[in-house]
């Protein structure tokens, strides 16, 4: 699909809904900092900005529900240098950031297996979603540690010792439980694929790729992709 320049931040009026849940693959940190002969440290910091300025940009913008994939669980198979910066730079994400979420009425939520980190983030984590619980503006959903594959067959587990298979009881035991159906999923870097990111989620999404690497994905770029939204017919396997 080719790249849709970044318009003026608005929604399209009149030729469709917005979308309630978007989540995003941020992809290209790795490539940014390539071009620019940096270390991959660079781009991933460069990448937590860009997190910033999107969390607040999906409030600005109105949505309900922001999921990002942050870590996958095939991540770990990267270099011990390069997790490990990973790591200190969600520590200090997370340490400097949630203040400011918590004004703006930003609710964190977790996907993923994310018990696996090391005990300090964990510890960290659970704080900042009990912190956050009760915001109500944009629900911020981290996936960490996360591969769709692995919480489909958690959720059948799941919903298999609850004495029933269904798609609505396997559904219900998602990471995503409670969060609203997901209307769009973009990826940026240029690549087309979904690397294990909610799979049984996107069933039904929207997908928009962009060429733009994460660090320099904007607001602009953000609205672009819901005012296309708002102009796609979604039937759902109807005409």
């Amino acid at each position: 699909m080719a790249q849709v320049e970044p318009q003026p931040v608005r929604i399209a009026a009149g030729t469709g809904e917005m979308p309630r849940h978007v989540a995003i693959i941020m992809d290209g940190n790795g490539r940014w900092a390539k071009k620019r002969m940096l270390p991959r440290a660079m781009g991933h910091k460069r990448g937590v900005e860009t997190v910033r300025n999107i969390v607040r940009a999906a409030g600005e913008l109105g949505l309900e529900t922001l999921s990002l994939y942050a870590f996958s669980s095939e991540n770990w198979k990267r270099p011990e240098e390069e997790i490990n910066d990973l790591m200190a730079l969600m520590r200090d994400f997370i340490k400097s950031d949630f203040d400011t979420f918590a004004k703006n009425d930003v609710r964190l939520k977790i996907i993923g297996d994310y018990k696996a980190l090391s005990a300090d983030i964990v510890e960290i984590l659970e704080e900042s979603v009990a912190r956050t619980a009760k915001n109500s503006r944009t629900t911020l959903a981290v996936a960490l540690n996360y591969g769709s594959q692995d919480e489909m067959v958690r959720a059948a587990r799941a919903a298999a010792a609850q004495g029933e298979i269904s798609a609505s009881s396997i559904e219900a035991n998602l990471d995503t439980a409670g969060l609203p159906p997901l209307d769009l999923l973009i990826r940026t870097s240029g690549e087309q694929r979904l690397s294990n990111f909610m799979l049984w989620q996107a069933a039904y999404a929207e997908f928009w790729f962009t060429e733009t690497l994460w660090p320099d994905f904007s607001k602009d770029e953000l609205a672009a992709a819901l005012n296309e939204f708002a102009c796609r017919e979604r039937r759902y396997g109807g005409r």
